[in-house]
């Protein structure tokens, strides 16, 4: 059987691209399961995972108790490929509308004007969180590698 793992390059510029990931975090409450939520996320190799939500949703306050979460990337079109990365979170702050939001915002729009539009959409201080997660553990796979 073909070794269908991603290289540590192949899985970067995955995560490069403007898929929606779904997020795990441990519930607040220890009689629940966890909280999975779709989400827009970003990701730089030198910094780690981040993702934007309201510190008072159930993701935020999940987020901030559990200071750690799992992300799943996939890519749905033949042949399948997938990152799962988990890790904790090493930084919680208040998001910025430019520093923050705008280039999420215009990583998952069609066009600068949408993005610009999503971005100013939002009042002043209600962008929520920024979590950055450290990814820890990896895995992954790429089907486009199976052979025969």
């Amino acid at each position: 059987m073909a070794d269908t793992r991603m290289t540590v390059s192949e899985r970067d510029r995955f995560l490069a691209k403007p898929f929606v990931g779904v997020i795990s975090i441990e519930h607040t409450n220890p009689d629940r399961p966890p909280v999975s939520s779709p989400i827009w996320y970003d990701y730089d190799p030198a910094v780690g995972v981040w993702i934007l939500t309201g510190p008072r949703s159930v993701k935020g306050k999940a987020l901030h108790t559990a200071q750690a979460y799992t992300m799943v990337v996939q890519d749905e079109t033949p042949p399948y490929r997938y990152v799962s990365v988990s890790g904790p979170i090493i930084e919680e702050r208040p998001a910025d509308r430019e520093r923050d939001l705008r280039p999420m915002a215009h990583r998952y729009s069609d066009t600068p004007e949408a993005g610009d539009a999503y971005a100013d959409s939002y009042p002043d201080g209600g962008f929520g969180h920024v979590y950055v997660m450290e990814p820890r553990y990896w895995l992954t796979n790429d089907n486009h590698k199976m052979k025969g």
